[in-house]
């Protein structure tokens, strides 16, 4: 079987979608038979690919601009990839948009579909293609791939994709060790992008009520990139009394991620949609305590080690903060939960699920002759 990745959402900082794009195919290389081979693709005309970004597989690197090559695969379905890569068996996209191809069995990724509904915070690029050709993509596609059940049953009823063609391969938690004990004292943690759905507005809201009924609280830090939408979170957090209590760190490597969590009391994800939430998982690895909306994905993941709130609600989520911060028992129950049900998620898993898809969709082909 010869599979190509489309592993541009890797190529430089990586976020959600880039760490699936390297761990996906990290772990599919063990899995490979023989015969079979993985090839890592990239196009930039900046960027280069390193030859080593996944050790053991094949390494091809376009230079043609990201912006340039979508244009013409999204609205032209040309040129097709194996231009550059060859003969393929599988081509994966890492988007929900399909990678043109003349013989290969082809794979989408859908991480969530916030974008039909709130096109207006998305990239430009996004708002031109995705609303308008996500669902002919995805109803034309061998396979789709799809980071949880809550994700799987959006793409089934609102794309009309058949359950049979859509495979769950969730996110897994990081190789990091556990920590001792919680950390009563530690900052309140909030890792993403600052834009719009992650609520981060409703947030600061909340971590206001809290300094009223808590003036000792511990400081917020947010972890993330600056997106759509940040302007309004930094001339917030400039102001009283939020001045000096709040730290807006921007973009994280995955060291400084690591210790982040590792001192954190408790992380925050108040996301008014998530097909995921990475760091509900990366938290609980740790062992930090979990707040998290009743929203998206999120009760998914973190089933009942999380406390879950509105997130129109930033009173509560104030209230679930205060709970944690003063209640030693709700913190080691919360922490021994999040630690037990992080083994749960793993990526080796994923890979196999992945590969097993990728046979049955050959086998689909070979059956229609």
């Amino acid at each position: 079987m010869r599979i190509l990745l489309d592993y541009r959402p890797a190529l430089t900082a990586r976020t959600g979608a880039g760490e699936y794009a390297h761990h996906l195919a990290t772990s599919l290389v063990p899995r490979l038979a023989p015969a079979d081979t993985l090839t890592v693709f990239s196009s930039s005309w900046r960027d280069r690919l390193p030859r080593d970004a996944v050790p053991g597989a094949r390494h091809v690197d376009a230079r043609v601009p990201v912006r340039v090559l979508n244009l013409a695969w999204h609205r032209f379905a040309w040129p097709p990839v194996e231009w550059f890569a060859g003969p393929l068996d599988i081509a994966q996209s890492m988007h929900p948009l399909l990678l043109p191809a003349r013989k290969a069995a082809r794979f989408i990724s859908i991480y969530d579909l916030y974008f039909l509904d709130h096109a207006e915070h998305t990239t430009a690029e996004i708002r031109r293609d995705y609303p308008v050709l996500v669902g002919p993509h995805a109803r034309a596609a061998d396979g789709v791939v799809v980071i949880s059940s809550y994700t799987k049953e959006q793409v089934q009823e609102r794309l009309g994709v058949p359950a049979d063609r859509i495979v769950v391969c969730p996110l897994g938690a990081p190789a990091w060790p556990a920590r001792t004990a919680p950390s009563p004292d530690g900052p309140i943690l909030f890792v993403g992008t600052i834009e719009p759905r992650k609520n981060v507005l409703g947030l600061l809201r909340a971590y206001e009520t809290l300094l009223a009924r808590l003036p000792d609280a511990p400081p917020l830090v947010i972890a993330g990139r600056a997106g759509r939408g940040s302007d309004a979170v930094y001339e917030r957090i400039s102001q009283a009394p939020l001045a000096g209590r709040v730290r807006a760190l921007g973009y994280v490597t995955d060291a400084e991620r690591q210790r982040l969590y590792a001192q954190a009391s408790l992380l925050v994800l108040p996301s008014f949609e998530e097909g995921f939430g990475l760091p509900v998982l990366e938290a609980m690895t740790v062992g930090v305590p979990v707040v998290a909306a009743r929203r998206g994905a999120l009760p998914e993941v973190a089933g009942e080690a999380g406390r879950l709130v509105d997130p129109d609600d930033p009173d509560a989520i104030a209230g679930a903060m205060e709970e944690v911060l003063t209640s030693a028992g709700l913190r080691a129950r919360l922490t021994e939960a999040g630690i037990r049900r992080a083994t749960q998620f793993t990526w080796d898993r994923s890979a196999a699920r992945l590969y097993s898809a990728y046979q049955a969709a050959l086998e689909r082909r070979g059956a229609r002759g």
